[in-house]
């Protein structure tokens, strides 16, 4: 077992990256699932850091329950901010989001009292530890599949579709999408808190815009057709900086060209369950 201890030496927090950002991936594809371009799931992240480092850090807060602060705090703020941005709808409700987002970094960085402003959080507790993050990734994984399979799902896909003709149906619009983003907001304050205790530090320019765009292009990447498709692209996106090391300074040039390509060669994303039965089907007619 020598050369798994020296490998989970080097990359185990390459490993539970992974893990966290497969997270992110979910939340946002939870309202991509529901019809809604909503780009604030790097500033819930940010709440659920903070809200959960602050607690262990100056409160001494058993880590469960730091957890569930990191949750329930961006699930609130979703709440309140839902009211007015969620009757948005496409690239407004994306710019709102987006807004919101600003303001929280920003927040974050003027607060030095509470947050250490632009010098962030130091010295966070180092708590997270792998059956932390699995247990977080397939609890939320099996919550959202049997969600996806039940009443709330195919409401989900019906305004998706048509929000028009979901309302026609009887389907409570806007409480669907209200459960969406809240639920969306609190997977990403959940994959927040466990990142805090994983880096030791936490900074406001962490959950900017960059991170935002990224937690997005994860989803998209890998295809919002199924579960399988946010964790793909999420462990794509956090693999492919490390497996290009060797490139150096050309790595974030071939990145991207190699995202162009995915984009567009494969715009349903890497894992599209249309192609895959397509791509099958063909195999057992060849058989």
């Amino acid at each position: 077992m020598d050369w798994f201890n020296n490998f989970w030496a080097v990359y185990s927090n390459l490993v539970l990256t992974l893990g966290t950002n497969a997270l992110l991936a979910l939340s946002i594809y939870l309202t991509l699932a529901c019809g809604m371009l909503a780009i604030a799931n790097a500033a819930f992240m940010g709440i659920g850091a903070y809200a959960s480092a602050l607690l262990t850090m100056n409160y001494g807060v058993p880590f469960p329950l730091a957890l569930a602060a990191g949750m329930a705090a961006p699930a609130l703020m979703a709440f309140i901010i839902g009211k007015p941005t969620l009757r948005l709808s496409g690239v407004y409700l994306a710019m709102a989001t987006l807004a919101f987002g600003e303001v929280v970094r920003i927040v974050l960085l003027n607060a030095d009292s509470i947050t250490g402003g632009a010098l962030g959080l130091n010295g966070i507790p180092q708590l997270t530890q792998w059956w932390h993050v699995a247990l977080a990734l397939v609890a939320t994984l099996a919550v959202l599949w049997r969600m996806r399979r039940s009443r709330v799902g195919r409401a989900f896909e019906s305004i998706k579709e048509d929000e028009t003709a979901a309302g026609l149906m009887g389907i409570n619009v806007g409480a669907y999408k209200m459960l969406a983003f809240v639920l969306g907001a609190a997977i990403a304050g959940l994959a927040g808190a466990l990142n805090a205790h994983l880096t030791f530090f936490i900074g406001p320019g962490e959950y900017g815009f960059d991170r935002a765009v990224e937690i997005l292009t994860m989803a998209i990447l890998g295809g919002i057709g199924n579960l399988t498709g946010p964790v793909a692209g999420a462990v794509i996106l956090t693999l492919l900086p490390e497996l290009l090391r060797a490139f150096k300074d050309f790595r974030l040039v071939i990145n991207g060209f190699i995202l162009v390509l995915i984009v567009l060669f494969l715009p349903g994303g890497i894992w599209d369950p249309a192609r895959v039965r397509q791509w099958f089907g063909k195999s057992g007619r060849r058989a």
